[in-house]
């Protein structure tokens, strides 16, 4: 199927909104700026659903130097290891680390693994960031 276009009814101030958003996002046209915001609309759906296969990111930061942490995440890590594809490790100053998991697997799961990571007593900050395998966004 090709393009479809259509017309939809906007009051002029959220249009004028819409339009600085997509300019300092750097988009070419509005047509774009919408696709995206349907395919993220989309890709929310597949991860709510919970069973189809997704991918994303859970990020956290902690000091190595909380008792024991290091041994609990990297246990955890091992635990998950069908689903943590990557990990990144970087030292941010002498006492904190962030680390950055690749993770893939149905949606649901991969919800349970992230708040399981971040709910460790001792990390500072986490974050799961969802996005799609992309096999069925056109």
């Amino acid at each position: 199927m090709g393009l479809i276009r259509f017309g939809i009814s906007l009051d002029a101030t959220l249009l004028k909104d819409f339009d600085g958003l997509i300019s300092k996002k750097g988009y070419v046209n509005r047509s774009e700026a919408i696709r995206d915001l349907i395919r993220d609309s989309l890709v929310r759906e597949e991860w709510e659903e919970g069973n189809r296969e997704t991918v994303g990111t859970i990020t956290i930061v902690y000091s190595h130097n909380t008792r024991e942490l290091v041994d609990v995440l990297t246990d955890l890590q091992h635990r998950f290891y069908t689903s943590i594809i990557s990990s990144l490790h970087v030292h941010l100053d002498g006492h904190n680390c962030l680390e950055v998991l690749v993770i893939r697997g149905k949606g649901k799961d991969i919800k349970k693994i992230a708040d399981r990571l971040i709910g460790t007593k001792g990390v500072k900050h986490g974050r799961l960031s969802l996005t799609t395998t992309g096999k069925d966004l056109k």
